[in-house]
């Protein structure tokens, strides 16, 4: 495995696992009493999501680029265009979280919200933090079946870890850091797509 293949994808997993962490802290927030197993459960879901989707992404683009030749020079175009909206939406909700954060507009969540967090409500959070991960098949395109598949698996990986900060955060400290991560988290994921834009347009 290359270093230039680990940095970025683990590069990608913190970007893209943002979403996913707010979430988490959210969560956290909501159960101050949570269980090791229930954190785990929560945060393995998370990265589940995160683990498969940019595999589907992958599997994708390539079947496109394979099937459609013209498809493949438009890859870096897309893979930028799709990070900076990605990135750009995360700018912007984490400067309004810590806004509305400053302004004292965020109601306190309210500690029975915790036995309301079912199954199919986890599967629904899995999905909505992790559908943007779908655009990694753009930046993974060049990998072949085990890069791309390792690659997804690191993001999986980070996604866990980071997920389980999130909610071991939102159990002491609540939402305090919730915008500051969405901030890091576009201004990682808009920084890759220009990365790969200039790799591949010019190199």
């Amino acid at each position: 495995m290359s270093t230039e293949l680990l940095i970025t994808s683990i590069l990608l997993g913190v970007g893209l696992a943002m979403d996913a962490f707010s979430v988490s802290v959210a969560n956290g927030l909501s159960d101050s009493g949570m269980k090791a197993g229930r954190m785990f459960s929560i945060a393995g879901t998370f990265a589940g999501f995160q683990f498969m989707m940019p595999m589907i992404g992958w599997l994708l683009v390539t079947e496109a680029a394979r099937v459609f030749k013209w498809f493949s020079p438009l890859i870096p175009w897309i893979a930028l265009v799709l990070l900076l909206i990605i990135g750009g939406g995360l700018l912007k909700d984490g400067i309004e979280e810590m806004r509305e954060s400053k302004d004292g507009g965020m109601e306190a969540d309210k500690p029975s919200d915790a036995v309301r967090l079912t199954f199919w409500a986890l599967m629904m959070q899995g999905v909505a933090t992790s559908i943007d991960a779908l655009s990694v098949g753009f930046t993974t395109s060049a990998y072949n079946t085990m890069q791309a598949l390792i690659s997804s698996l690191i993001i999986g990986v980070v996604t866990l870890f980071i997920c389980l900060a999130g909610l071991r955060i939102g159990r002491r400290l609540g939402e305090l850091l919730a915008g500051r991560a969405s901030i890091l988290g576009g201004l990682i994921l808009i920084g890759i797509g220009l990365e790969i834009w200039v790799k591949g347009v010019f190199f």
